[in-house]
Formats: structure tokens, sequence, C-alpha cells
């Protein structure tokens, strides 16, 4: 009985202390919801609306129709129109778009003859984009006489850039990237300042004349080198081993890499800067961590997912990292072309600075 007594009395004790650890008890819950609703609601292997291109070059009656078709597919959205094929293959380098249909000149005369009607060409980095575009391959014509022409086998050809064979790692080894750094730089520098407050270091640096963006800085720089070292292994290791190609320039790779690994480091140091505990520090590294996964693009595409999911993603540094590093490393583009995921980065390295610097003012306070 006495043992049963000191038992329950342990257990009281642990209860109480974890109801007054607000972060803690909250994330307990926070957790499994994030999770539910991520595989639940957001995440959708079902690729709708890709947003895509086409270029008319029959501009004729039977191109608007056969556009049309392919739009009441719900596979893609035309988001754009472009009078060439090299405009529309420079959009799919920069990432404005993921395939485009050409409708060459002589569309009515292929019509009438039974003869492929059209060509996609298509960013065979994401293999699930790739299968959905193959898909519309044989898509039914149901808006045209087919008693005027036989039917051909195939309606459109289809060409798979960057990624012709469809090889998985492809696609991965760019994206583990982004997962790994978002994984260790945020956990490395989300308990840096806790960490110090643990050990009672925080006590010294009031004392010392260091500014607080002084701190924040040194914090993050060291860290900045190890991220690069990992950015050397992976896509080291990937050309190697699984023959991933290196398209971009390694000067554009290893600018946009530290671009992300600021800004992974500024989310660390906020959350440093606001728990407690080294260990609520983990776990808001784990609540940022899954849904930086999960809504990034890395597992499932971003066009599978509803429109709120995606305002969600582009919060997250993690998702604008993939399609920068793929855009760079797969399909051979730059900074300025991938100037939108570029010019966020950096915005959210600065404010995410300035914010962890003026929490921690106020603690010094």
């Amino acid at each position: 009985m006495n043992g049963i007594r000191r038992l329950s009395a342990i257990m009281s004790k642990e209860i109480r202390q974890l109801s007054r650890d607000k972060l803690t008890f909250g994330m307990v819950v926070m957790i499994p919801l994030i999770q539910l609703l991520l595989f639940g609601f957001a995440i959708n292997t079902d690729i709708r609306n890709i947003p895509v291109a086409i270029v008319d070059q029959s501009e004729s009656t039977a191109g608007r129709i056969l556009a049309e078709s392919v739009k009441v597919t719900q596979v893609v959205d035309v988001t754009h129109t472009f009078a060439t094929a090299e405009e529309a293959e420079q959009a799919i380098k920069t990432g404005e778009i993921r395939a485009a249909l050409i409708l060459p000149n002589d569309l009515t005369q292929r019509l009438m003859q039974g003869r492929i009607l059209g060509h996609w060409i298509v960013d065979g980095t994401d293999t699930a984009v790739s299968a959905a575009i193959l898909g519309l391959q044989s898509m039914p014509l149901v808006d045209f006489d087919f008693e005027v022409r036989p039917q051909a086998q195939k309606t459109f050809e289809v060409t798979l850039y960057y990624n012709p064979s469809r090889r998985s790692a492809v696609n991965i080894v760019p994206g583990l990237l982004g997962v790994i750094l978002t994984m260790t730089m945020i956990l490395f520098t989300s308990v840096a300042i806790v960490r110090e407050r643990e050990r009672g270091n925080i006590e010294l640096l009031i004392t010392t004349p260091v500014r607080s963006i002084e701190l924040m800085l040194g914090k993050i720089i060291p860290y900045i080198f190890i991220g690069l070292v990992q950015v050397v292994i992976i896509l080291g290791l990937g050309y190697v081993i699984f023959d991933v190609p290196i398209n971009g320039d390694v000067s554009q790779i290893f600018l946009g890499t530290l671009l992300f690994i600021s800004a992974s480091l500024a989310l660390g140091l906020v959350i440093s800067t606001i728990a407690k505990t080294q260990l609520q520090s983990m776990q808001m590294t784990i609540f940022v961590l899954l849904p930086s996964i999960l809504l990034s693009g890395f597992m499932f595409p971003y066009e599978g997912m509803p429109v709120i999911a995606q305002w969600i993603a582009e919060t997250l540094p993690a998702t604008h990292f993939m399609r920068l590093i793929r855009g760079i490393v797969l399909r051979g583009a730059d900074l300025g072309e991938l100037w939108r995921d570029t010019l966020w980065l950096a915005l959210f390295t600065v404010v995410g600075l300035l914010v962890a610097a003026k929490r921690f003012k106020k603690t010094l306070d």
C-alpha cells in the first residue's frame, strides 16, 4: 500500500507539472491534431489544377475547342498562353508552369485525318505531375465529330524534360536537401538561447556590451558552415550514387542554399526566444517540421493541395527552397529567374533575425 501511495504521489506531481507547462500541454494536443488535418485534408495524391500553358499555333476554332476540352478534365489549369514553344520552355524552366500544350499549324488537317493533335512538353522532375500529364495522352475528344475522321490511338505526344526516365531519385535528392537542412538548422538554433539560459550563461551575456543582433548573428554563423557541409555531402552522394544531374551553376546552388540556411536558422532563433526549456524548443521544432515536410512539395505535389494548405505552405521557408533548389539543380535556372522564392527567403531571414533580437532584448529587460 505504501508503494502505491508513493507511486500515486509521483504521478500526481507529474500531472500537475504538465498542467503548469502550457506550451508542452499545447504541443501534446496540437501535434496529433495537425497531423490529422494534414493527412486527412491537405495531403491529396489525386493531382488537379496543374499550372500549364497553351501554345496555339493553329489559331483555329479547333484549337480553342481542344484547349477547352483539356481544361474540362480539371487535371490542368491553363494559366498562361504563349506564341512560341521557346517561351513555354523558358516558363517551365523558371517554374511558372509545369507543362505546355503545343497545337501545330495543321491542327484542323490532323483532326480530319485522325492523327496526333498536339504535343505536351512537361517538367518531368516531379514524377507525380508527369504521370498526370501522361494520363492525358489518350484523352477522348467528346466535343468533336468522330464520324468525320477516324480516332487516333493517342491524342497527344508527351515529352518529359529534365527527367525523361521518370526516376524518383532525381526529384527526391534535391528535396531531401531541404528536409535535412530544415531539421538540423532549426533544431540547432532553437535550443541556442534556451541552453544559455539553462546553463546560467544568460546573466553573463546581459552584463557584456554584446548587442542583441550581434548575439543572434554570432549564434547562426557557425551553423551556416555546418549546413554547407551537409549540402556538399547530399548533392555529392546523390550525383555519384544515384546519378542525379546537376544542371545549374554551383555558385547559384551555393547562394540559394545559403539563403535557406539563414532563413531556417532565423526561424530557430525565434523559437529559442519563445521556449523556456530545451524540451519545449524541440517540441516547437517538430511542430514546424511536420508541415514543412508534408506541405513543401517534397513528398506530395503542391498542386494536389487545397488552397488553404497552399497558403500555409507559402509561409514556410522549405516550400520556397524546394522550388528554388529543384529549379537550379534540375532545370538549370538561376536565382534571378526564381526571384520570387529568392526574395521571400531573404525577407524571411531579415524579419526573423529582427524578431529574435527584439524578443531577446525584452528578456534582458
